[in-house]
């Protein structure tokens, strides 16, 4: 009986990609997996979303604030995992996570939006993922549903803090004050 061997990549063979082809991909639990490229409207709803936090965090002088592709390095030295959320904020206070070509460690803020493609692996594996790193806001932005989900991090993993829908007015717990007008977003 033969079986497969299944080939592990290491945070090394992601760093050796070239760095146009990097823009591309997340190391996941060893595997290297295909970012598809976004549609239109996937970037619009991110500029959207973007616009209103990045004004809100340089207002405040909160800390930082990306959008993809940037690489997040999530894990111990053997074990790295790496993702490329669509926008991520990192506090003043844990600066020392940015580095010149990536984050390293769990952004404070999160903010993923759902595709055909990425929706499954972005509600039930990353959700993990960035609960087990410690992530300590995560925005789930449904553009079908035309929802943004606001999660925050509890002792047992992510708690629904919010479900805001077209219309409504987004609230975030770890930037009070900031309120999004869903219906300049969808």
């Amino acid at each position: 009986m033969s079986t497969k061997a299944q080939i592990k990549f290491t945070y090394e063979d992601y760093k050796s990609l070239p760095y146009v082809e990097r823009q591309r991909f997340e190391l996941l639990e060893g595997e290297l997996v295909m970012a598809p490229s976004p549609n239109t409207e996937h970037q619009e709803i991110a500029r959207e979303l973007f616009r209103p936090l990045e004004g809100y965090i340089r207002r405040h002088n909160l800390g930082k604030i990306y959008f993809a592709p940037l690489d997040v390095v999530l894990g111990e030295p053997g074990e790295e995992q790496v993702v490329q959320p669509d926008i991520l904020f990192v506090t003043k206070a844990r600066r020392h996570i940015i580095h010149e070509d990536e984050v390293r460690g769990a952004p404070d803020l999160v903010v993923e939006i759902l595709s055909p493609a990425t929706a499954e692996k972005d509600r039930v594996f990353k959700r993990r993922l960035y609960a087990k790193y410690r992530v300590r806001e995560y925005w789930l932005v449904d553009p079908e549903a035309q929802t943004v989900e606001v999660l925050t991090l509890g002792e047992r993993g992510y708690e629904r803090a919010g479900l805001y829908h077209k219309g409504e007015t987004l609230e975030s717990p770890l930037l009070p004050g900031l309120r999004i007008a869903l219906n300049e977003v969808f």
